[in-house]
């Protein structure tokens, strides 16, 4: 069972950044597409960004330019920069797992980003 386990969540006002970090507790972090949704009230769950173990990154249209995705082979972490934040940025940012082995699919619990003046 892969434990993915999120930090750096928080209130920021528009403009302001913060980095999400997830760690994740596996035997081989290559082995592993990784990355972010999110979740706003009422809405469904969005992609944020994927990373892959080839350095491959891929993401959503409303966070282009704005975040980075990045990730650490000895920590077995995956990073969100996010920089510029704007109010509909709010939402339950939760860290993923796809093992490319089996497909199996693993969700961290999530961490809330509030962006509010």
């Amino acid at each position: 069972q892969v434990q993915l386990v999120e930090s750096g969540g928080g209130v920021v006002q528009p403009g302001g950044s913060l980095r999400l970090s997830c760690a994740a507790e596996v035997t081989i972090f290559a082995y592993y597409v990784v990355g972010w949704y999110r979740q706003a009230a009422g809405k469904e769950r969005e992609l944020v960004a994927t990373s892959t173990d080839g350095g491959g990154t891929n993401y959503g249209d409303s966070v282009k330019g704005r975040f980075t995705i990045s990730r650490d082979h000895v920590r077995k972490t995956v990073y969100l920069q996010m920089n510029s934040l704007k109010v509909e940025d709010t939402a339950v940012y939760y860290c993923y797992a796809i093992d490319i082995r089996n497909r199996e699919h693993y969700w961290g619990q999530g961490t809330q980003v509030t962006v509010s003046s």
